[in-house]
């Protein structure tokens, strides 16, 4: 039940984003938040490798969302 209830939360937060920015970076951001989320529960929880090249590779996405910011709507 809570996993559908954050699926439908998510994807009433990214429709609602799509009201204000384009297509490509709304899903860009939506699909970046959701692999890095995974990710870091997978390490906190389940026993996931934290390899240094791992988090470093996750930080990449972490910028790339960052950067998405810096261009113009």
């Amino acid at each position: 039940m809570l996993g559908i209830a954050a699926a439908l939360a998510s994807i009433f937060l990214l429709s609602a984003a799509l009201r204000h920015l384009p297509v490509g970076t709304a899903y860009a951001v939506w699909t970046g938040i959701g692999a890095i989320g995974v990710t870091v529960i997978g390490i906190l929880f389940l026993g996931e490798s934290a390899a240094p090249l791992r988090l470093a590779l996750i930080a990449l996405i972490f910028v790339g969302i960052g950067g998405l910011k810096l261009l113009p709507a």
